[in-house]
């Protein structure tokens, strides 16, 4: 069966734990591929993750001139393949979620492949692998309608476009706790 990830923000406490496990997934030579961002730090300690969201259409795979982002059959969107990337950087440029990366010593575009080396075999990303909270998880198709279905909020997902400058995903993100106002407890 089909896993995709899935990031329940509302569960995220920033402790960086995903941030960690990226600079161990193979190949990304121990450089962090997604990121946590403080929402309000003069407010609240509300943080969120953000890594690639591995885009159905990716913006940033139609800008390379150079075809340098390849697209799994998995649908993962794969960094820059260094013989291929020029530096244009119009990936980064192009990308509607501000997720590539340029690495200015190589040249070279960076990203989330959603640990493609592990993902491909139906093991878990590692960030999901060590999120004490559930805040990234690996789950089946019909584990994610059974959350759809937990939540009457009608679309509340940030995965289908509706506006020029969205596109379809396929990491699904939830946030109904953010949206209800509630705290969640654990």
């Amino acid at each position: 069966m089909k896993h995709i990830l899935y990031i329940e923000m509302d569960n995220c406490i920033g402790c960086r734990s995903c941030l960690a496990a990226c600079t161990q997934c193979g190949g990304h030579e121990e450089r962090n591929r997604n990121y946590v961002y403080d929402v309000n730090p003069f407010v609240n300690r509300q943080t969120i993750p953000m890594m690639c969201l591995h885009c159905v259409n990716p913006p940033c795979a139609r800008s390379c001139p150079a075809q340098a982002i390849q697209i799994t059959p998995e649908g993962a969107v794969l960094s820059a393949l260094v013989e291929k990337c020029v530096g244009c950087q119009n990936c980064t440029i192009a990308c509607p979620y501000g997720i590539p990366k340029f690495d200015e010593e190589q040249n070279l575009m960076y990203k989330c492949d959603l640990c493609y080396d592990r993902t491909k075999e139906d093991i878990p990303p590692m960030c999901a692998s060590v999120c004490p909270t559930n805040t990234l998880q690996w789950i089946t198709e019909d584990e994610l309608a059974a959350k759809k279905a937990d939540h009457q909020l009608g679309q509340w997902h940030a995965s289908k476009p509706y506006d020029p400058l969205e596109t379809e995903t396929r990491v699904q993100i939830s946030l109904p706790g953010i949206l209800q106002g509630k705290q969640k407890l654990y």
